[in-house]
């Protein structure tokens, strides 16, 4: 692509030795820059992407997207108000626009965007649809599919498009589901990306040591939801030509809102005209409900009613048995239904998509029977006391419920005494650990949890700063009648200690300890 074209309908502020030369690829790291590359000078909080502007040319940088001018250089450079944001649009442009052909549909919340991820990627295969999946643990074209290796949660902007190109051109898929993060949002790494669907699923604490503040947590995830616009005429006529219209992407984009949350409402509130509203919920009326909601050790089983909004002719109901359990995953249920039936997907076969799936990895994943332990990716107070509210559903009235539990270091130190209140609160035993401590001392962050606890006793609080350590001692405190929960790192095969990262897996620490009693 010529470099004119590349920049087109880019806002730019300035061209500085301009030549319209052949761009090959885009590139932010001047380690594995190639020649040909646009190199784009990030600016972030701890780098500069202009001091390597040389190392990038050394490497064959063609040109420069930049917000200040780069000395001693005669490549050109097209100087921008903000490289972070407008590396978007470049490489939407790059790779000409892949979303506009397809059926994306953006999940995104503090926590449960995994799970309805890959729920509504069961679904619309049900529905003999394929659908692709981008997220926390990768991306996979398929459910039965293998996950390939993701950085972020929600990738970079030239990795995201030319993912989502490849899935439509490679792989001929015409829907995706996929995780939006806060840190995407704001940072304008989904720029371009046309979606006919967004969900929310809720909005708790978490990720403060960057937005700083609730408000602006909140302002990140609406951003997903002001972004919804009806496709113009002129586009889906030429789509329709084209042959590249997927029978949900025709129609008018929509929203699905958890009802029950706090931020519900304002959520619906930011969802611009012309964009179809459904509701989820429990306790608030809502287009989707559950009722007569049950759990066992077996999972949840309850019965799912749809509204007026839904069924013209009047409300519906549906028996729903799962082998997933916890108060989180009917929310997750609910959510993923509601997408399906926005999508045109007939409920009987979003339900029995549902009826064998047995969660995701390291999402209340059952990985030893006696005592029942549970992995989960919990890290924030309230993804902490849903699990914890979740596994005392199950908890034998003989048996105790033992957490275990750490924070993570680098991130938002707020939430460590509120987690450690948490625990004590539910948990007959807590454990007190590390979780990935990166560069901060692991004592610090542990007494920064000791100090939301009313007391620490000797016989219900345990702490031992090892991980693999603590998950031992496991052995030796839990009966076969206790239910434990080892929480915070979920399907993370990793820890994070200072400057080195080495195999760690809670599933498989946990497995070794309880040998006996594997499932």
């Amino acid at each position: 692509m010529k470099l004119d074209e590349l920049i087109e309908y880019l806002d730019y502020k300035d061209l500085i030795n301009f030549k319209n030369i052949d761009i090959t690829g885009i590139s932010y790291n001047s380690k594995t820059t190639k020649k040909g590359d646009i190199f784009v000078c990030l600016v972030g909080e701890h780098t500069d992407g202009h001091e390597f502007a040389p190392g990038a040319i050394e490497n064959g940088a063609a040109a420069l997207l930049v917000e200040r001018k780069v000395e001693g250089t005669k490549v050109p450079q097209v100087v921008v108000s903000s490289t972070r944001h407008k590396i978007a649009d470049i490489a939407d442009r790059f790779y000409s626009s892949p979303s506009k052909g397809l059926n994306l549909i953006g999940v995104t919340g503090t926590n449960g965007k995994t799970t309805v991820t890959h729920l509504i990627q069961k679904i619309f295969e049900e529905n003999g649809q394929k659908c692709a999946l981008i997220g926390t643990l990768g991306y996979k074209l398929s459910s039965n599919g293998e996950y390939r290796d993701a950085k972020h949660t929600t990738p970079q902007a030239p990795e995201l498009q030319a993912t989502l190109r490849m899935i439509k051109d490679v792989e001929k898929i015409d829907n995706v589901v996929m995780e939006v993060s806060s840190h995407a949002l704001d940072q304008n790494r989904v720029g371009g990306c046309r979606f006919n669907g967004a969900v929310f699923t809720n909005l708790t604490q978490d990720h403060l040591d960057y937005h700083i503040t609730m408000e602006n947590y909140f302002k990140a995830k609406a951003l997903l939801f002001r972004s919804l616009s009806p496709r113009p005429d002129y586009e889906r006529e030429q789509l329709h030509e084209q042959g590249e219209f997927t029978n949900a992407g025709e129609g008018t984009p929509f929203a699905v809102i958890n009802a029950d949350d706090e931020y519900g409402d304002r959520f619906i509130s930011v969802v611009p005209d012309g964009v179809r509203v459904y509701t989820y919920g429990v306790k608030q009326q809502s287009d989707v409900m559950a009722k007569d909601i049950n759990f066992s050790l077996n999972g949840a089983e309850f019965i799912l009613v749809t509204g007026d909004h839904i069924n013209p002719n009047g409300s519906k109901e549906y028996k729903v048995n799962l082998h997933m359990n916890g108060m989180f995953s009917v929310y997750n249920v609910l959510a993923a239904v509601t997408t399906a039936l926005a999508s045109g997907i007939d409920i009987q076969t979003a339900l029995k998509a549902l009826q064998n799936v047995k969660g995701v990895a390291g999402r209340f994943e059952v990985v030893v029977k006696k005592p029942l332990v549970i992995v989960d990716y919990a890290h924030t107070p309230d993804g902490l006391e849903n699990v914890l509210k979740s596994a005392r559903e199950i908890t034998p009235e003989d048996g105790k419920l033992i957490c275990l539990f750490g924070c993570g270091g680098d991130r938002d130190a707020t939430k460590r005494p509120k987690m450690g209140a948490i625990a004590e609160r539910l948990a007959d035993k807590i454990v007190i650990t590390s979780d990935n401590p990166r560069s901060e001392d692991p004592q610090t962050i542990i007494t920064d949890i000791i100090a939301g606890l009313k007391s620490v006793n000797t016989e219900s609080v345990i702490v031992e700063p090892d991980r693999g350590s603590a998950i031992a001692l496991l052995k030796t405190i839990a009966n076969n009648n206790d239910v434990v929960v080892i929480a915070g790192k979920g399907h993370e095969d990793y820890q994070i200690l200072k400057d080195k990262t080495i195999h760690f897996d809670d599933r498989e620490e946990a497995r070794k300890v309880f040998e006996g009693s594997v499932i």
